[in-house]
């Protein structure tokens, strides 16, 4: 199993940050390549690029403005869990998203997608 951590500083508080990154049905308005995302129960299901991919919602804590997910469907992985974590940094704020899958080629291709996802987060929080 591979993992790969995608980080990145952004010009916005922790709690306008997690606002957007913690939203588990809001990933389509900022995230590059979703045509759509439906909540069901404890699944998202995102339309993308010709796909349907189903994730489950692991846990999400406010406190520590974390959240933990994994593809259950729609996607060539073995396994797969991923968390993104927003913490202070400065006046701003700090993201990782961390991956773990397998395969490790996986890891490596969702690495690079999670790492475009944040140019864009940060894109979406700093206007």
């Amino acid at each position: 199993m591979g993992q790969r951590i995608a980080e990145i500083d952004i010009a916005g508080s922790p709690e306008a940050t997690w606002t957007l990154a913690g939203d588990f049905g809001g990933v389509a308005d900022w995230m590059p390549g979703m045509d759509s995302c439906r909540v069901e129960g404890e699944n998202r299901i995102l339309e993308t690029m010709g796909m349907t991919i189903t994730e489950k919602l692991v846990s999400r804590d406010d406190a520590t403005m974390a959240i933990t997910y994994s593809i259950v469907d729609g996607v060539p992985v073995e396994s797969h869990e991923a968390t993104i974590t927003v913490t202070a940094a400065g006046d701003g704020s700090h993201v990782t998203w961390v991956v773990n899958a397998a395969p490790d080629e996986m890891a490596d291709l969702m690495g690079t997608i999670y790492q475009q996802s944040l140019e864009a987060l940060k894109a979406a929080v700093e206007g």
